[in-house]
């Protein structure tokens, strides 16, 4: 009876698998509740049987098609208006409903981390925009990170369409959101976005092997990491290597760990939050610090619902009040903002012990940042002097022994367009929105090149001509420099000016957004509006200003020079009524000094009695510039530039 059985289970396989594989499948971004873009013919695509016929139901009318060999299968709905909601049947072997289908502007979101910061991590910034979140028409549907280093994918293994009301709208970028409404209030049509981006990442991840064809390194990156058996090498330990035990932290290997209520301190030192400890007598350390101060609670905010802002904390933190962990983040950007429980607080003095973890650079607690505990009306301020011990050094990393270490994946050439872009290129859109530059200012230089591939790249595989591809110029961070200096940010934002060279493409300036201390600023609004206002002139031609003014040309006069501007709307002006800043100049040597510079007409004229013979000009040429002050009457700022070639 074994090998009848046997035959029974074989047959049964065989025949389970041929069945699925005449289901009819739809990928992943193809749902319930999902935007087509209207006023023009849009894809339906799947998979099927070989040959199967399929037919797909569409407001009252029918189209029919069947699977090619390879067991593909794509219609082409009609142009249809903005509106819905519709439903899309689709029947082969199985049948699919499709609800709650809208049509209106789909936009392609994507970047790094500026675009994928959510409402939720803004939350007190934006808390009134999410508590009165109604906007059923405003839908995101977000790709998840993925990486693929082998070649594209065809489809997405999750993913949702999800509209922006009530608790649904905390997962939504807070930069294509604000973009989204601004669009959508205007025009009263749904608009869709789709999300693609990954924190960190740089732009070469986001373009296909196509698109990166004229960068012989990149190409040659691309071609080994095809090669599984090298990267595998990457990460295989030497089998002569020794294994080393781990360092432990002092805090948490005693019988009674650092943040117990029973633990007597001792050894401690004094120590200010805010502030990082490299700053504070604590030479290169790298490793685990803790922190510790008795707080004094009034009575009043016993019982209540409480919250701790911790500002934001380089690079991960564990708080401890009264020796319960109330809140851990993993990684420093996120600001720190934990929810207290309702037992934990109690009249009088509470103990506060946080675990500071530093991978590189330098570690704690980083300035102008809020340190606070409240509840109802009552507040406690944090900052000040702490008590600190170091609970762990890091073993100095001297490479090697890994085989090179491995690699990231996210950060490959190819990675990202393969795993999150490809398998949504049938997905029929009105344009790009793009913000994206801080993971290749180590070689800003290189940036123009690799944008405008980018550009080409992602406008060929859509196929649809030359969409309009908006996108954000870096906002000013880091330290303020009073002296005229070299700058990788500013090199990086010349080259994003530069891109605006290629034809149907704008540029949000938005130096004036940033934030010193924060690579992450919190006014993602703003940057979400001038995106629109720049989608309403390119994709929707509107007669608006919708750029500050942006450096045309340089014309030398004696010992001056006079700049002539684009965009300069109802007039040059600054948003301050102070005189211009940030101007510097410099003769053939390139030695750049402060300049006087003054506004006459649409014009700008520079000069400095320290160069006699200028010949070239910057403006608000810095990392974080202090002052950028030159607008247009509109209240949109001007670009930084030079006008060195």
């Amino acid at each position: 009876m074994k090998p009848l059985l046997t035959a029974f289970v074989f047959v049964l396989v065989i025949t389970t698998i041929n069945t699925s594989f005449a289901q009819v499948k739809l990928p992943q971004i193809v749902r319930d509740s999902m935007i087509l873009q209207r006023d023009m013919p849009v894809n339906i695509w799947g998979w099927c049987a070989v040959n199967e016929k399929v037919s797909v139901k569409f407001n009252g009318k029918t189209y029919k098609t069947k699977g090619n060999a390879e067991g593909k299968w794509s219609i082409k709905l009609p142009a249809t208006k903005a509106g819905g909601p519709y439903t899309i049947d689709i029947t082969a072997s199985n049948k699919i409903i499709i609800k709650e289908v809208l049509f209106g502007d789909v936009w392609f979101c994507s970047g790094q981390s500026n675009m994928v910061h959510q409402l939720n991590i803004h939350d007190v910034t934006y808390a009134k925009e999410i508590a009165e979140a109604n906007d059923p028409q405003i839908r995101q549907f977000w790709i998840p990170t993925l990486t693929s280093l082998q070649g594209v994918q065809e489809n997405l293994p999750s993913g949702f369409w999800k509209a922006a009301v009530g608790e649904d709208i905390r997962p939504f970028s807070a930069v294509a959101y604000f973009f989204a409404k601004n669009i959508s209030e205007k025009y009263k049509i749904p608009v869709g976005i789709i999300n693609a981006s990954v924190g960190g990442t740089p732009i070469e991840a986001w373009t296909s092997e196509e698109g990166l064809k004229d960068f012989a390194a990149l190409q040659t990156t691309i071609t080994k990491n095809k090669d599984t058996a090298y990267l595998n090498s990457l990460n295989r330990r030497p089998t002569n290597m020794p294994r080393m035990a781990p360092p432990v932290d002092a805090g948490l290997s005693g019988t009674i760990k650092w943040f117990d209520v029973n633990y007597v301190p001792k050894g401690w030192r004094p120590i200010n939050i805010p502030g990082y400890w490299e700053d504070q007598g604590i030479k290169d350390l790298n490793g685990v610090v803790w922190y510790r101060k008795e707080i004094t609670i009034p009575a009043s905010m016993v019982g209540k619902a409480a919250k701790v802002f911790l500002g934001r904390i380089v690079d991960a933190d564990e708080l401890y009040i009264n020796g319960v962990r109330v809140g851990n983040t993993t990684y420093q950007y996120p600001q720190r903002r934990y929810a207290i429980p309702a037992n934990v607080l109690k009249a009088g003095k509470n103990m506060f012990v946080v675990r500071v973890t530093n991978n590189a650079g330098k570690g704690g607690f980083v300035p102008d940042k809020p340190y606070c505990i409240f509840a109802g009306n009552d507040t406690v301020d944090l900052k000040g002097t702490w008590q600190y011990k170091v609970g762990l050094v890091n073993r100095p990393f001297t490479g090697g022994g890994f085989g090179g270490g491995g690699i990231n994946a996210q950060n490959q050439p190819t990675a990202l367009y393969n795993a999150m872009v490809a398998p949504v290129i049938n997905y029929s859109i009105k344009g790009f929105c793009w913000y994206q530059g801080e993971s290749n200012a180590g070689k800003p230089q290189e940036y123009g090149a690799l944008q405008t591939a980018q550009i080409h790249d992602w406008r060929n595989k859509w196929k649809q001509g030359e969409l309009p591809f908006l996108y954000v110029q870096l906002p000013g961070f880091m330290d303020y420099n009073y002296l005229p200096s070299e700058s990788g940010w500013a090199i990086l934002r010349q080259q994003q000016l530069n891109t605006l060279s290629v034809p149907n493409t704008a540029m949000a300036v938005a130096i004036d957004l940033g934030e010193w201390n924060d690579i992450h600023p919190d006014n993602k609004k703003d940057v979400g509006t001038r995106l629109a206002l720049a989608a309403r002139k390119l994709a929707y031609n509107e007669n608006i200003v919708y750029s500050g003014p942006l450096y045309r040309s340089a014309t030398i006069d004696g010992n001056k020079i006079i700049l002539s501007f684009q965009h300069t709307g109802s007039g040059l002006t600054t948003n301050d009524g102070e005189e211009l800043s940030e101007f510097a100049i410099a003769g053939s040597d390139k030695k750049f000094v402060w300049a006087k510079a003054k506004i006459e007409g649409d014009k700008i004229v520079v000069w400095s009695d320290e160069v006699k013979e200028p010949m070239y000009v910057r403006y608000a040429w810095a990392d974080n510039p202090v002052n950028p002050n030159l607008y247009n009457k509109e209240g949109l700022p001007a670009s930084p530039f030079t006008t060195e070639k």
